[in-house]
């Protein structure tokens, strides 16, 4: 065990050199490079702009912009432009090339090692979530399998869903829809590994609830108890800290933001309603979370299907060719030109940057979050209750991402600018490619989903946190006290523009990441081993 921790470390280490290596070769290291300690201006080839790029939409850095920062450094920048800087720079190498390959890489590793049975068992789970099993109670646990899956969903599908798709779609072209499908294939594992084990290693607390997530595994399946609960200690640090960002201030500051600009709501009432609705639900706990998360998830992700494909169906004469495009522009060596007016310019790599970027991000596989929900079911074998959980990433990413990117290539509306001759992006995009069927009402179902998507992320969120938090204090009873102050950060997050609680919520995930993904390398023995017996069980079960 410690002997393949350490072989993991090795090689990203290495991975980290050979990128800082061919940047210095290519001489083009920039101030957005963490690999570099060179800020001379970026001459846009060196490695880590080509493979990783800007994951999130910032300010582009030139020339111009480098001499103004190196002349500020010279005169002696103030101590919070340089945190500024610092925490930039660390979050560009947390969510960069490394990161991006470790995360795909696990995914790739895991699904050979278990021999595509997560490929070969996808309609056997999405047919078992949709059964009447999977909302009966059979086993130890607290909620059913499926409110189990409906509140991971909810933390799972966001603002990404529909915001993130189209950024995607801008920065790489049409083709990184394609890539989003790709890194969700991969991830299915991830998914199904990290879910099956949360089950396996849960524990139950005082209250009688279960307890469980990757920080549980870290410590109950390593043989080395020292390393295993180090790093089930950062996991969970981690998790804590992105549940107030990710999970909270950026999912409130995106709905109050969103109901402003479309129904002139104050940002405060917004606010306001954020904080006493999410109070009200998460006071009770998982099982009122679940209860409503099984109601709320599904309906909302049918209203927006359904929205959806009323705009595909409406733009069907476009459709052939918007296909067409996502696949010329996913698999195209050398850079084209695509969307309106030839305005989208992209290869093959810059779609399969943000395309990846955006879909691991987007349904969060291999990242451990939707570990500690799954750990929550009513289960009596953790391989079945992982293929449920499994299917999270295929409805995220194969079902309502390709929806957004369907409406937006069918719609003819990827590259049009804006006044100041800016191509528009994210949710102004989707909104404008849902208008061309719908007219205004289109505007008003987008705003809508970006509501109900970010504030089920919200509840979603709380209850990751909460269990972090629990296991970090060995007990349960501040559990209430951080169900009141996470409802109260929700009415910071909507009043206020934070734009650094977005670079920490990067961090934090990226960090959650890690720990949990050495995990999963580490036990990919022991994944495959259940899940094989599993299989042979299926098929006594079907004979």
């Amino acid at each position: 065990m410690e002997y393949k921790i350490s072989v993991i470390i090795d090689i990203l280490l290495f991975c980290g050199k050979i990128i800082k290596y061919l940047d210095y070769k290519n001489g083009a290291a920039c101030m957005r490079c963490p690999f570099s300690g060179n800020r001379s201006a970026c001459q846009g080839s060196c490695l880590f702009r080509t493979i990783s790029g800007h994951i999130l939409p910032d300010r582009a850095y030139n020339e111009k912009d480098s001499t103004t920062e190196m002349a500020k450094d010279k005169k002696g920048a103030g101590s919070y432009e340089r945190s500024g800087r610092n925490i930039e720079g660390s979050r560009r190498l947390c969510m960069g090339p490394v990161m991006l390959v470790l995360l795909v890489g696990t995914g790739i590793f895991l699904t050979v090692r278990l021999k595509f049975l997560t490929w070969r068992n996808l309609p056997y789970a999405v047919r078992l979530t949709l059964s009447k099993e999977s909302r009966t109670k059979h086993g130890e646990g607290d909620v059913s399998p499926f409110a189990a899956l409906t509140t991971a969903l909810a933390a799972t599908i966001g603002t990404g869903n529909i915001v993130g798709v189209a950024t995607a779609m801008v920065s790489g072209g049409a083709g990184a829809l394609v890539w989003m499908w790709i890194s969700a294939c991969f991830g299915l594992t991830s998914k199904f590994a990290e879910c099956m084990l949360s089950i396996k290693y849960r524990e139950v607390n005082a209250q009688g609830e279960m307890s469980g997530g990757p920080m549980f595994t870290m410590k109950k399946a390593f043989k080395n108890k020292t390393i295993g609960a180090a790093m089930g200690w950062l996991f969970a640090l981690f998790a804590v800290v992105a549940s107030f960002g990710i999970g909270n201030l950026t999912q409130a500051n995106s709905i109050s933001d969103a109901m402003n600009k479309t129904f002139a709501v104050p940002t405060w009432v917004t606010g306001a309603i954020i904080t006493i609705l999410s109070l009200c639900i998460i006071v009770g706990g998982i099982k009122s979370i679940s209860k409503l998360s099984s109601i709320i998830v599904p309906c909302m992700a049918i209203f927006y299907v359904i929205g959806g494909l009323i705009v595909i169906i409406g733009n069907i004469k476009n459709v052939p060719a918007g296909v067409a495009e996502i696949f010329r522009m996913a698999f195209s060596v050398k850079a084209v030109a695509g969307g309106v007016g030839g305005t989208i310019v992209a290869s093959m790599m810059s779609g399969m940057r943000y395309g990846i970027a955006r879909g691991v991000f987007s349904n969060e596989a291999g990242m451990g979050s939707a570990a500690i929900t799954a750990a929550s079911a009513t289960t009596n074998n953790p391989v079945r209750q992982g293929y449920i959980n499994m299917t999270g990433t295929f409805w995220d990413t194969i079902v309502v991402c390709t929806i957004t990117g369907l409406c937006i290539a069918s719609s003819g509306v990827l590259g049009i600018t804006d006044a100041s001759g800016k191509a528009i992006e994210g949710s102004e995009l989707t909104i404008e490619a849902f208008k061309t069927v719908l007219g205004p009402a289109g505007g008003w179902m987008v705003t809508v989903g970006i509501a109900l998507f970010a504030f089920s992320t919200i509840l979603g969120w709380e209850y990751h946190g909460e269990k972090a938090l629990e296991y970090l204090a060995g007990t349960h009873k501040y559990n209430m006290i951080y169900r009141v102050v996470f409802s109260a950060v929700a009415f910071v997050g909507a009043t206020t523009t934070l734009s650094i609680a977005w670079k920490f919520s990067d961090i934090a995930n990226a960090l959650m990441a890690v720990p949990n993904l050495i995990c999963l390398l580490a036990l990919s023995g022991e994944l495959a081993k259940d899940a094989e017996e599993f299989q042979k069980m299926l098929k006594r079960e079907r004979a």
